[in-house]
């Protein structure tokens, strides 16, 4: 099965893996700053997201494995690799698993840890939309709100919402298997593998996700990375502060 993908830009490959219940969509201007940079854009949707495949299997195994088909399929030897959340974690494994297709490898905050389940209120918010009475993103949105009180966190999930008939909405990502599977999203990088290329670490500086403790199993998987914290954000720190993001990541490149 063939992921979907936006690509767009010349110059060495750059992959970008998006978080869960997210989709490639949602790196859409910041790619095209990266673009700018020389290199050409791989907005990849994970499978049973956005509007790749949907799959009962899910876990990090597969993912790193629909990667590497990717890659074949796009005749992609080497690349820039980078990954928010559960992306970083896809990311991990595929530099762990294929070396020689990772140039350099950016881990937006995530840590190769284990990550007990902790997505109940927004899986709960998303099965309660019934489209057969909700005809609208506000209704959608009035809907979620029950379960998630944050409008930033909404808003990134109604992108999620598309008509998949004239008047009928309904959501990209394949809902029932995550549910079924959530666990696997916390899962941790096999402490036996290690990563050898260049990588960079960004946290933000509201976010708990990368700690003070995780640092040693960074160094100790990852020789040759770097951790930077980004101020002003939290989990999702690309677009709290796309600025302080996009600079992080020019300079290792660079």
């Amino acid at each position: 099965m063939k992921l979907h993908a936006k690509i767009f830009g010349e110059g060495m490959p750059f992959i970008i893996l998006h978080g869960f219940l997210g989709m490639g969509d949602n790196w859409k201007t910041l790619g095209l700053r990266f673009s700018g940079l020389g290199y050409q854009i791989h907005l990849v949707d994970q499978r049973n997201h956005g509007r790749s495949f949907h799959s009962n299997e899910f876990d990090y195994e597969l993912l790193a494995n629909d990667l590497h088909e990717y890659c074949s399929e796009h005749a992609i030897e080497k690349s820039v690799l980078l990954g928010h959340s559960m992306g970083g974690k896809t990311a991990m494994l595929f530099a762990a698993l294929y070396p020689n297709l990772v140039h350099q490898l950016i881990v937006a905050d995530i840590a190769p840890r284990f990550y007990p389940v902790h997505h109940d209120a927004i899986l709960e918010g998303l099965s309660s939309l019934n489209f057969s009475h909700i005809k609208t993103r506000k209704q959608a949105d009035e809907k979620l709100s029950d379960h998630i009180a944050e409008l930033g966190i909404r808003q990134f999930l109604l992108k999620n919402l598309y008509w998949s008939t004239p008047g009928q909405l309904a959501l990209r990502v394949n809902l029932e298997a995550l549910k079924n599977n959530v666990s696997e999203v916390g899962e941790a990088l096999p402490v036996h593998l290690k990563v050898e290329a260049p990588t960079l670490f960004i946290r933000g500086d509201r976010s708990e996700y990368i700690g003070p403790n995780d640092e040693q199993q960074i160094s100790t998987q990852f020789p040759n990375a770097s951790v930077q914290t980004i101020t002003n954000a939290g989990h999702w720190l690309h677009a709290e502060n796309p600025e302080a993001f996009f600079a992080a990541v020019a300079n290792f490149l660079s």
